[in-house]
């Protein structure tokens, strides 16, 4: 009994390994797949800060505001009012008006800008001294001194020409008034310092608006926006990644002052593509669009696509399939079989499925003599679970000649449980560990650095990945990063 089922088996093996020659009904290689995988693109908005310096607003109001704003020498009637008592219910004239002579100056001190909320303040500080002569003939002279601050205030805005424009109001108080004590009462110049200040306040206002239109914030958010329409490096080499900017919009949201600098808040929305290859050439700039009234929020949203090249994956697969050939294979009614695997060929097939064909050597455990060879083709959908790099194989077809008992063979040895799954394993490990070399890579480089005129920081908030599929070129993996990120032009001096 034992050597009848011995003898049937050795038969059903010989029938099962001829079976095997590809010149008697071996498996046909799937199609090659021509698709490429798609460039991604997405909107961000980088932030574009672009300083004003207002230094020069500061010179020219110094240059335009004289020390000496006004002088006085008047004769006044009535410096002293004449004092009155009650005489019998009736108030009676006891002195008359007394006269003087007021003479005096105000001047300012120098000026200081500061920042405050939307608006530029001039703090413009004065000095009022100020003599009452010849009281009557009695008092010869009395010198009085007061202080005022005035504030020119300065509304800032951009027009969606890019023209600068400045509202300036004046306000101002005296933090002392100017006076002197007389015969028991207090004599004070107040009126007559404000009737002075008038026209000063209003050359203020005109010289303030001048200077302000001067500030050219067009030319250079031209230059900023035209050097914007460029690619900026994410990872030097292993791979090269691109981003590429297309700029579409310009957004403001207002100033704030530091120092003497004028920092405009704006920001360019704009459409970014990622590249994994040599520097893309940069898009044709368009010329500077009209201003947006919008507060910028900046966003990073780019899509890093992981393409894993079928040259790269080959020697992978190469590896597990030889790593696993040093244990046999167990087919049903066959028992171990050892299974040697030549040089493996892997491509993208058509429907988004990956091809891997190998050569195959059979033998037997308990058998000897001369190996039977044959090839395996198998095809299957490439799939990952959201936000993940873990590969798995779907709609797994092994391909053979299923009317002959050699494609049978095949058809056994690439649906044992060692064989796709392994493949599937290697390219996981693969994946995975390119992807974490490429997170920690682009993390690094995206963090500050310059690209010829620009500094540009970025931070990384987001990192996740989508939905793995197979091209032509390769095996695909979109990664998003989302973050923020601003760009300073800073062209060398």
């Amino acid at each position: 009994m034992h050597t009848i089922k011995g003898l049937a088996a050795a038969l059903l093996l010989t029938a099962l390994l001829s079976g095997c020659d590809p010149a008697k009904g071996g498996a046909k290689a799937p199609p090659h797949a021509t698709d490429t995988a798609p460039t991604p693109s997405q909107t961000s908005l980088i932030a574009v800060p672009i300083d004003a310096n207002i230094a020069s607003l500061g010179q020219e109001l110094e240059r335009a505001v004289p020390r000496t704003l006004w002088s006085i020498d008047q004769r006044e009637k009535a410096c002293v009012p004449p004092q009155r008592v009650k005489v019998f219910g009736r108030k009676v004239k006891v002195t008359p008006a007394i006269p003087c002579t007021i003479v005096g100056q105000v001047t300012r001190g120098a000026l200081r800008l500061r920042g405050e909320g939307n608006e530029i303040v001039v703090d413009v500080p004065l000095n009022a001294t100020v003599a009452a002569r010849d009281v009557g003939g009695v008092l010869k002279g009395e010198t009085a001194t007061g202080s005022a601050l005035a504030h020119a205030r300065i509304r800032i805005d951009l027009t969606s020409d890019w023209q600068m424009q400045g509202k300036a109001r004046i306000r101002y108080g005296w933090t002392r008034a100017p006076g002197i004590d007389f015969l028991g009462k207090r004599i004070t110049f107040t009126d007559q310092a404000d009737a002075k200040l008038a026209p000063v306040v209003r050359d203020v206002e005109r010289e303030v608006n001048r200077e302000i239109a001067k500030i050219d914030i067009r030319s250079q958010a031209a230059d900023i926006w035209r050097q914007s329409f460029t690619a900026l490096e994410l990872n030097r080499e292993n791979p090269p990644v691109w981003m590429r900017v297309t700029p579409q919009r310009i957004l403001y949201g207002g100033f704030r002052l530091d120092g003497l600098r004028l920092k405009l808040n704006l920001g360019i929305e704009g459409v970014t593509e990622t590249f994994v290859s040599a520097r893309p050439d940069d898009p044709k700039p368009t010329p500077l669009p009209k201003l947006v009234r919008e507060t910028p929020r900046p966003r990073l949203d780019i899509r890093v696509p992981v393409i894993a090249d079928y040259a790269q994956l080959q020697p992978v697969i190469d590896r597990a399939l030889a790593k696993r050939a040093t244990r046999p294979f167990v087919l049903p009614k066959l028992g171990p079989m050892m299974v040697q695997f030549g040089k493996s060929t892997v491509y993208g097939a058509p429907g988004g499925r990956i091809a891997v064909g190998t050569d195959v050597e059979a033998r037997l455990e308990a058998r000897t003599g001369k190996p039977t060879r044959g090839r395996i083709w198998m095809t299957a959908v490439p799939a990952n679970a959201p936000g993940s790099a873990q590969l798995r194989f779907t709609d797994l077809v092994v391909n053979g000649d299923t009317d002959g008992v050699g494609g049978d063979l095949l058809i056994l040895i690439g649906r044992s449980p060692d064989f796709a799954p392994l493949i599937a394993d290697a390219l996981t490990q693969n994946f995975t560990r390119d992807l974490e070399e490429l997170e920690g890579k682009i993390r690094r480089a995206v963090d500050q650095r310059r690209e010829g005129a620009f500094v540009i920081r970025t931070r990384i908030d987001g990192f996740e990945t989508g939905e793995i599929k197979a091209y032509g070129n390769g095996l695909y993996l979109p990664v998003r990063m989302t973050g923020g990120a601003s760009v300073a032009y800073r062209p060398a001096s």
